[in-house]
């Protein structure tokens, strides 16, 4: 299994929006792709940057589900996040294999 990490660093002031729009829209269509078997929304609590940071974590039953993801689905997701919050975060991607 395959865990897709994604860590976004939000600007404090549109946190609330950005959180709900995330839980209530960006996440449930994420995993709408068929994609991924579950997922959860981690808070960090000693960020190294200003701002605040989540961590966004998807598992995939394989790399090539995510590979799917990558090709279908990701460039419409992420381009529409990036429309809405232009210039309010930073983000970067992770991939992990799961080994237990």
């Amino acid at each position: 299994m395959i865990l897709y990490s994604v860590t976004v660093n939000i600007d404090p002031e549109i946190h609330d929006e950005w959180l709900a729009w995330m839980k209530e829209v960006h996440v449930p269509e994420v995993l709408n792709t068929g994609c991924f078997s579950s997922n959860k929304i981690l808070r960090l609590l000693d960020p190294p940057q200003e701002g605040i940071t989540y961590s966004f974590q998807y598992i995939a039953p394989s790399m090539e589900k995510l590979k799917e993801y990558q090709t279908n689905f990701a460039p419409a997701l992420q381009a529409d996040h990036q429309n809405k919050y232009a210039n309010r975060f930073a983000a970067f991607r992770t991939i992990l294999e799961i080994i237990a």
